[in-house]
C-alpha cells in the first residue's frame, strides 16, 4: 500500500493557478495591453512584470499528501517560527502545542487541511496587519479560526493569519464539513501565517527553522 496519494489527481490536466488570482492576473494582462496600446513602454514593461509576478504568486501546485492515517500535515508552506506548549489556545481548554507557519510573498499560498475530521467551528475575527512574523500578529492580527475533530475525537485549531500587506482571507469550507487531509481549504492573499493548535498527545516532527510544504510536510503524528 502506498504511503502517499495526490492530493486531486483530477486536477493535473488544469493550469496550476488557484482561481482567486484570476481577476487580479486578468487587471494586469489588461494594463500591460492599455499601456502598449498607447505606447507607454516603461509602464507596459512593469505591468507585465507585475502580471507575471501575480501569475507567480497565485500559483497551485499539486502535493502529495502523505497517507499515514496518524500523520498532521501543515496547512501552509513557509518557514517554523514557533513550535512548543501554550496555555490556553484559542478554542481549547487547556495545554496545547503551538506551530506557527511564516509565509513570504514567495511561498505557495493555498492552504491545506492538516487531518481528516469534521469542521467543527468556524469563527472570523476582524483586526490589525502587523507582520505575519511577529509574535502578536497571533493575537491582534485579522484572522479565521477553523477547528476540526478527527473520527477518533481529537481536536484541533487552525487559524488562518493575515499580514502586513495581507488584505484578504479566503476560506471556502464550513461548519459540519467532511474534509480530508490535503484538501484545499482557502489562501491568504499576499504574506501571511497560519498558526496550528494541536493536542499534547502528539510527537511533533518539526522544530523552530524548518520549511514546510502545505498538505505534504508532516507536523507530527497524533498518539
Amino acid at each position: 500500500m502506498s504511503n502517499h496519494f495526490a492530493s486531486n489527481p483530477m486536477r493535473h490536466f488544469g493550469l496550476p493557478l488557484a482561481k482567486a488570482g484570476y481577476p487580479f492576473i486578468a487587471a494586469g494582462w489588461f494594463l500591460t495591453v492599455l499601456f502598449f496600446w498607447l505606447a507607454w513602454v516603461l509602464p507596459a514593461i512593469g505591468a507585465f512584470l507585475a502580471t507575471l509576478f501575480i501569475c507567480y504568486f497565485f500559483r497551485d501546485p499539486e502535493r502529495t499528501v502523505p497517507n499515514h492515517q496518524r500523520a498532521v500535515v501543515a496547512p501552509a508552506d513557509g518557514r517554523i517560527i514557533e513550535a512548543g506548549r501554550v496555555e490556553n489556545g484559542p478554542l481549547h481548554d487547556k495545554t496545547c502545542i503551538k506551530i506557527s507557519i511564516f509565509m513570504s510573498v514567495f511561498n505557495v499560498h493555498v492552504n491545506r487541511i492538516p487531518c481528516d475530521g469534521k469542521i467543527t467551528h468556524i469563527e472570523y475575527r476582524p483586526g490589525r496587519f502587523f507582520s505575519a512574523y511577529l509574535e502578536k500578529a497571533s493575537k491582534r492580527n485579522e484572522q479565521n479560526f477553523i477547528s476540526l475533530e478527527t473520527t477518533d475525537g481529537i481536536r484541533l485549531c487552525f487559524v488562518q493569519i493575515a499580514g502586513l500587506i495581507a488584505r484578504r482571507i479566503l476560506c471556502s469550507i464550513k461548519v459540519g464539513d467532511s474534509v480530508a487531509r490535503g484538501e484545499r481549504f482557502g489562501m491568504i492573499c499576499f504574506g501571511s501565517r497560519v498558526d496550528v493548535y494541536l493536542p499534547m498527545d502528539i510527537d511533533v516532527n518539526v522544530s523552530v527553522g524548518s520549511r514546510v510544504k502545505a498538505g505534504t510536510s508532516i507536523l507530527g503524528y497524533l498518539r
